[in-house]
């Protein structure tokens, strides 16, 4: 072989090889992010599967299951009538959302030991954010069924009566 074709034929291995090495790192990246969404009963019922997996479970948080520890948060999710025991142990402190009756939704693994060990949990707050009757910013109760243009007053004065 003339040295032309050594340095083409080197250049082309190592081309190969990067190549070869990219690829590995994107898929095993992939497989490394890729999460499950889960129910609770669905994980009950994964049996060994479940252990090799990264999940995602959501569920309300019981009421007085929260126990803080440092930056570890052990907490009882619950769907339908199922529980699940969840400990948390990210790398930031749980949203502020998170409270009793709060919809949150844990990303981690379960382990053999019966409890879902989360990395991420997000949550949504409990209350729809909208006032209750009889709290401040809440139409007055007789006033419900009546549009805005209904409530302005006269049309000829533009203040209310």
């Amino acid at each position: 072989m003339t040295s032309n074709q050594n340095q083409y034929l080197k250049f082309g291995a190592v081309t190969a090889l990067i190549l070869v090495s990219l690829g590995y790192l994107a898929y095993t990246g992939v497989q490394d992010s890729k999460s499950y969404f889960v129910t609770i009963k669905e994980l009950n019922g994964m049996g060994k599967e479940a252990y090799s997996k990264r999940l995602r479970v959501a569920g309300n948080v019981v009421p007085g299951s929260i126990r803080r520890s440092g930056m570890r948060v052990d907490f009882m999710l619950k769907e339908n009538e199922l529980t699940l025991p969840v400990s948390y142990t990210g790398t930031e402190a749980p949203p502020d959302t998170f409270k009793d009756d709060s919809q949150a939704l844990a990303d981690g693994s379960f382990g053999r030991d019966g409890v879902f060990h989360a990395k991420q949990l997000q949550a949504k707050c409990a209350s729809k954010y909208a006032p209750q009757p009889g709290q401040p910013g809440a139409a007055p109760a007789g006033d419900a069924g009546k549009s805005m243009s209904q409530n302005q007053g006269s049309p000829s004065t533009g203040m209310a009566n």
